[in-house]
């Protein structure tokens, strides 16, 4: 019997030109096919781009409250994590700008999280600008994800970072499909980086962990989701916004002692549980055992997020509003 002769997957070039199609279509981004590598999700990314533009002990800016990758892609380098911590004000949050100027004069490297997960929010231009003149003046790399980048509510607009300046060389942005489409299982992303040298750093440190995103099956999906017109998407978005809006309405007409924080982006709701006044293990313990709803817990965003819950409504909106009708009748039952 003759032998079978086996070749690597690799990404065909229809991947690479439907990811700028859709790039340049949905956000105004022309991207060359060059600045392209594939990886094997955000996180891994995070983690490889960390350990290819910091050495260790060097500081890396996180803003919490905010997704807990953030902080161990740091802390499990031997990277010295800075925190930078969102402001809230009225119900919404902000950059402290004089705090970055602080923290990036200690730091090598910034996480940003644009769209912000859990907080929901969608940067405007001229915060994204002010990031850009601290990172310039400092020197400072930044590492941008924007993998909600799609999913932003009709009265916001996304700005991709590397957009708004004329030279993107210290800026890595990190997209996927994986949000967009409801496929994080499959494992595949995308790291655009337009500098060769920053490029072939990262792209040593995936070598030398032997990180692969070479699985024929998620090469299919991501060229198909991003191949797609886009009529999945604004589906999704109609969507998603009737159920943010009905989750809205029904909080404040219904549990007055939770606030939540509209989301101007992302399919989460981040729940300020104070008024409930219990602590965070009393908080979890309520809502799981008591009103049978699982939510993400504040805390694990770091600080900030003391007294907060994150909901996730990517998902049919009875069970958004079964599980808030829940929380009213554990409530109630107490």
């Amino acid at each position: 019997m003759p032998l079978t002769r086996f070749t690597a997957t690799v990404p065909p070039d229809s991947l690479y030109d439907a990811l700028i199609g859709w790039m340049k279509q949905r956000h105004h981004w022309q991207i060359e096919r060059e600045w392209i590598m594939l990886t094997p999700g955000v996180v891994p990314s995070l983690h490889a781009a960390v350990m290819a533009l910091t050495r260790p002990d060097e500081g890396v800016i996180a803003q919490p409250p905010v997704y807990s990758p953030f902080f161990s892609a740091a802390t499990k380098t031997s990277r010295r994590l800075i925190e930078n911590p969102l402001r809230i004000v009225n119900d919404s949050y902000g950059i402290d700008f004089e705090h970055l100027e602080q923290c990036a004069s200690h730091a090598r490297l910034l996480l940003l999280c644009s769209p912000h997960n859990p907080v929901g929010r969608v940067w405007q231009k001229g915060e994204l600008v002010q990031v850009l003149d601290i990172a310039r003046r400092h020197n400072l790399a930044i590492v941008s994800d924007e993998v909600h980048a799609d999913l932003i509510y009709p009265e916001y607009r996304h700005h991709a970072l590397a957009t708004l300046t004329d030279d993107p060389t210290n800026i890595i942005t990190a997209i996927a499909p994986s949000k967009t489409f409801n496929i994080p299982g499959l494992g595949l992303s995308a790291l655009i980086v337009p500098d060769p040298t920053r490029r072939a750093a990262i792209q040593k440190i995936l070598d030398m962990i032997h990180m692969s995103a070479a699985n024929p099956f998620s090469l299919v999906a991501f060229e198909a989701a991003y191949r797609g017109e886009g009529a999945w998407l604004e589906s999704l978005l109609a969507y998603l916004q009737n159920t943010r809006d009905a989750a809205a309405v029904y909080i404040k007409r219904e549990l007055p002692e939770i606030r939540i924080i509209q989301p101007e982006g992302t399919y989460l709701l981040w729940l300020d549980c104070r008024g409930l006044g219990m602590n965070d293990k009393r908080l979890q313990q309520f809502l799981v055992n008591e009103a049978k709803v699982g939510l993400s817990t504040g805390i694990s965003f770091g600080t900030g997020g003391e007294g907060f819950m994150r909901m996730n409504i990517g998902t049919p909106r009875k069970n958004v509003m079964t599980a808030l009708k829940r929380i009213r009748d554990a409530l109630d039952s107490r």
